[in-house]
This record gives C-alpha cells, sequence and structure tokens, in this order.
C-alpha cells in the first residue's frame, strides 16, 4: 500500500508537469512515465487484491468495510494495511489512531479552537476522500453533514466530522461482525 501511495503520488506530480510544459519531446517522455506509472499502480492493485483474496479474515474484513456506502476497494485495503488496530479498540481509542478526534487548545479560562492531528496520515487521507463520497452517497452520513452545515458550522469542519463518525462505524462493524447495516 506504501508503494501505490508513492505511486500515486509521482503520477499526480508527472501530470502535473505535464500541463506546464511546452516542449513536444518533454511532453512526450512525460506522456510515456505516466502511462508506465499508471500500469505500475495498476500491477499493484492486483497484487495487494491477492494478498486480500488468499487470507480469508482479510477477505471478510475487506467485504464488511465494503458494505459502507463510500468505502471503496482502495480505502478498505488501506485500512486493514496501515490501521491493523481497526475492529480491536474503542471509538475514542480508533478515533485518535486515524487523526480525526478534536484536540482543545485550552488554558485557565482561555477556550481555543479545537483541532486535529497526529495519527496516521494515510489513514486519514482515505477517510477524507471516503468521507466526501459519503456526505454526498451514504444517507446516514449525509444527513448528519447536512445537519452540521445547517446548524452552521464550517464544511471542512462537517467533512472531519464525517470522517470521525465514518471509522468510528467502520470500527464497530469488525468488532461486532452480527451487526447489520440498514
Amino acid at each position: 500500500m506504501l508503494r501505490r501511495e508513492q505511486l500515486v503520488t509521482l503520477l499526480s506530480t508527472e501530470e502535473q508537469r505535464l500541463t506546464q510544459s511546452r516542449d513536444k519531446t518533454v511532453r512526450k517522455l512525460s506522456q510515456k512515465l505516466i502511462r508506465e506509472l499508471e500500469k505500475q499502480i495498476v500491477t499493484l492493485e492486483k497484487a495487494i487484491a491477492e494478498v486480500i483474496d488468499d487470507d480469508d479474515t482479510l477477505r471478510q474484513q475487506c467485504e464488511r468495510l465494503q458494505e459502507v456506502k463510500g468505502i471503496g476497494q482502495v480505502t478498505a485495503s488501506t485500512l486493514l494495511a496501515t490501521l491493523p488496530e481497526l475492529g480491536q479498540l474503542n471509538r475514542k481509542q480508533i478515533g485518535a489512531l486515524a487523526g480525526v478526534v478534536p484536540y482543545n487548545q485550552d488554558s485557565g479560562r482561555h477556550r481555543g479552537r479545537r483541532t486535529i492531528r497526529g495519527g496516521r496520515l494515510a489513514v486519514r487521507r482515505v477517510l477524507y476522500m471516503a468521507a466526501t463520497v459519503a456526505a454526498r452517497f451514504n444517507p446516514i452520513l449525509r444527513e448528519f453533514y447536512q445537519r452540521l452545515v445547517t446548524a452552521g458550522k464550517p464544511k471542512k469542519l462537517a467533512l472531519t466530522a464525517v470522517m470521525r463518525k465514518l471509522v468510528t462505524l467502520l470500527n464497530h462493524l469488525l468488532k461486532n461482525p452480527q451487526f447489520k447495516l440498514a
């Protein structure tokens, strides 16, 4: 998963360079490199899928995670690889490991802003993308997101709250296999 993330970053960088280059030779080389990076990403995704399919536990967990609207193959496999504690911790602990728990900046009578920090960056990245999809297509999380935005919360704050609720839900699903989604 780490190598896949590195290749995706390289691909994004190279695509940005391509849009800025004017020289035909440089553009041709860039396009060739982009095609090669895309091939390597596909190869890695197949290898990741094989590893998951070969292990019954991982396969079941991956399928269970993908039952939630907003969670796809990449998100599920990233969570399983970079957050192996998923399904074993309580909601506060899993939120902290994912880096989506707000920490206060209070001192004495001063009440500062709450900010998220720490946790695992790769997990937070995939949760952000999953939360953007879930806030649109998952009926429960969409309603939660809309309620926060309607209450005057900034959209990014509402999305962070969706991320936290999403990782908490995923943790609960793996912890309680008998739990059925509505």
